[in-house]
């Protein structure tokens, strides 16, 4: 009588179902081909001044919501205002800082 096969252990039966990567680094490059790069907006002298307006009310440990340009894309944060730097031209929302330049959008909650 013959002897079954015996079994594969465990650790190399796992090893068979691992996803294999031939080409490694290439998730991470569609992922970077699939971003889409947002021109700046060039604000116009209304919307320009409005901003300003906006900005004199901003107060340390207000709530705000502002939407501003950053690497090739806008983003928008909503935190509490935790510094207003006018010599630097930074304001800062929680660990955020923003360039005065890069703002588009202020809103007060």
């Amino acid at each position: 009588m013959k002897k079954p096969p015996c079994p594969m252990p465990i650790e190399k039966r796992a090893k068979q179902f691992m996803p294999f990567a031939a080409l490694t680094g290439l998730t991470e490059a569609l992922e970077a081909k699939e971003h889409v790069t947002v021109p700046r907006i060039l604000l116009s002298d209304e919307m320009a001044e409005a901003l300003d307006r906006k900005m004199h009310l901003l107060q340390k440990g207000l709530l705000a919501t502002v939407v501003y340009y950053h690497e090739r894309e806008y983003v928008k944060i909503t935190g509490v205002v935790s510094r207003i730097d006018q010599t630097s031209r930074i304001l800062q929302i929680v660990q955020t800082k923003i360039l005065f330049d890069d703002i588009v959008e202020v809103h007060l909650a």
